[in-house]
């Protein structure tokens, strides 16, 4: 039996998900591309295959369709917003994904970006290297009120790193209860935090959970940090209120067309990295190690 490996960077650190399959008796094919695949070349790819350790790439309708020996999807990561389970659920393919082993690594990185964002660090080290010796006065995370929306797994154990430098946390979640965590309602929680972050999945019905009138109810200098999904926050009306100066800045991993190439770039008070919240050595092994265990156990006995 055969199976497809897409993510791009899969077993750079360790060899044990590789070894998982061998011992197993499985055949496997990796991506060629160094890039997240497109639905054409997931057909090609996946030819064959009885199961798939998948990236973020579309795995359609029409790519299931077109792949008729496809019995399991394992997702390396939590996000689903790729994979139509709708579809995958009528043609008989098991879906799985990996929900604990980047967390905490998002967790730790949304707290860097806090304390980035908070000090100026990167903002000071580029205009530094640009030749500007300037020292700018920063802030402290101590004492903030942090709005997270979502309250799973990431969010929870992002709430405790910030409530470990002595910020004050509350989230918004319909789905999610706390003892200890004020839970507010969105339109409060933005007009109530000095930073918000999100932690959570695309709404069903589309649409933005960050769009103008949302970002508009956030107070004067407040930061936003997007470490979860792209798509999101409405780009756009990010930019504008950045550049108005009515936020303070923001701090952003994923966006809705990757790679980013949008005039968020040109604003100082804006970090931008290439959707790298897993990528810690750590998390990125036990997370394709899950999505090979994930894989083997749903093939079909």
């Amino acid at each position: 039996m055969k199976v497809a490996i897409t993510t791009s960077s899969f077993a750079k650190f360790s060899d044990e998900p590789l070894r998982l399959l061998r011992e197993a008796g499985m055949e496997y094919v990796l991506n060629p591309t160094g890039r997240a695949i497109t639905e054409d070349e997931a057909i090609e790819l996946l030819q064959g295959c009885i199961g798939v350790a998948a990236g973020t790439e579309p795995l359609t309708r029409r790519v299931m369709q077109a792949l008729p020996e496809l019995k399991v999807i394992s997702r390396c990561g939590t996000g689903m917003d790729s994979v139509d389970r709708a579809a995958a659920t009528e043609l008989g393919i098991a879906v799985r994904n990996t929900p604990d082993a980047p967390t905490q690594a998002v967790a730790e990185l949304t707290l860097g970006y806090a304390l980035d964002l908070m000090r100026l660090v990167s903002r000071m080290d580029r205009e530094l290297r640009a030749g500007t010796w300037k020292k700018r006065m920063g802030n402290l995370l101590a004492g903030k009120k942090v709005g997270l929306i979502g309250f799973g797994r990431i969010g929870r154990a992002t709430g405790k790193l910030f409530e470990a430098f002595g910020c004050e946390v509350a989230f918004a979640d319909p789905f999610a209860e706390s003892d200890t965590n004020a839970k507010m309602e969105m339109d409060a929680l933005l007009a109530w935090a000095d930073i918000v972050s999100l932690h959570c999945s695309k709404p069903e019905g589309g649409g933005y959970i960050l769009d103008e009138r949302r970002l508009g109810l956030m107070r004067p200098g407040t930061w936003v940090i997007n470490a979860a999904r792209g798509g999101l926050i409405d780009e756009a009306a990010l930019h504008a209120l950045l550049a108005s100066g009515h936020l303070a800045g923001a701090a952003l991993d994923v966006f809705a067309k990757e790679p980013y190439e949008g005039p968020l770039r040109d604003l100082p008070s804006v970090i931008l990295t290439p959707h790298i919240g897993s990528y810690a050595v750590e998390a990125r092994v036990k997370m394709e190690t899950d999505t090979i265990r994930n894989l083997l156990d749903a093939l079909p006995k």
